[in-house]
């Protein structure tokens, strides 16, 4: 007998609680498009203590983040969800971790973004979000083992790029003025080669959408790592 049911997403969040939030809204939604109904998400959330993680990544204590975190994902897994999405990009330089510390699958959100940057077209992205993620090799690595290329901004628009994200945006701050400087730093990428911008933060999108830059396709990482999370929750249903 097939199974018809969809399969258990878990979420490791609280990195900060507005992806979190984002997340859980969006898969319910793409739920409900695809399904119709009263349906949403069958979603499990192990949302960690952000202040402790902000720490390890202030301080460079990615072992003792990627414990914390593999501990929270177990309890995902032990608590029935079918596979683990984690709800940041920084993060996922710990994301080794936490495939080997699983029994579940793990999505990881740069493979999510991949077929959307080659279904434009798009060979070069430039690429905004915490400094950890600009100028990581982590996460620059997963793209070009796809065969993508990365620009990141300069030391100064990184610096910025990096403040909003933790003054502003982790905590639901909005600002118009911020908004412009992204901007700006998104033409320097585009003046740079960039043919693409993938948004590498899950807040930036709270900031930064589509139409405020009409010229250059944005990948909105946070959308496209829930399409992918939803797919593969929704395949049994789908398959039967």
């Amino acid at each position: 007998m097939s199974v018809t049911e969809p399969q258990t997403i878990g979420i490791l969040g609280g990195m900060s609680s507005e992806s979190t939030r984002t997340y859980y809204r969006l898969i319910d939604s793409n739920v409900n498009d695809a399904l119709g109904g009263h349906n949403a998400g069958d979603i499990l959330i192990r949302s960690v203590n952000f202040a402790r993680i902000e720490r390890c990544i202030r301080d460079q204590r990615w072992e003792e983040a990627g414990e914390i975190l593999v501990d929270a994902a177990l309890d995902l897994e032990a608590g029935g969800a079918d596979f683990v999405v984690m709800a940041t990009n920084t993060m996922h330089r710990v994301a080794p971790r936490l495939v080997d510390g699983l029994s579940i699958p793990f999505l990881h959100i740069v493979d999510a973004v991949v077929d959307a940057i080659r279904a434009d077209g798009v060979e070069t992205v430039g690429v905004l979000g915490t400094k950890a993620v600009m100028e990581g090799s982590f996460y620059h690595e997963r793209f070009g083992s796809h065969g993508i290329e990365t620009v990141v901004p300069g030391i100064d628009d990184r610096e910025a790029v990096d403040r909003i994200i933790f003054e502003e945006l982790t905590t639901g701050q909005v600002r118009e003025e911020s908004r412009g400087r992204y901007l700006d730093v998104i033409d320097g990428l585009v003046e740079a080669g960039a043919q693409g911008i993938v948004l590498g933060c899950t807040e930036i999108e709270l900031l930064i959408e589509q139409r405020d830059c009409p010229e250059t396709p944005l990948f909105d990482t946070t959308a496209l790592h829930v399409e992918r999370a939803v797919e593969r929750s929704l395949r049994p249903v789908f398959d039967d």
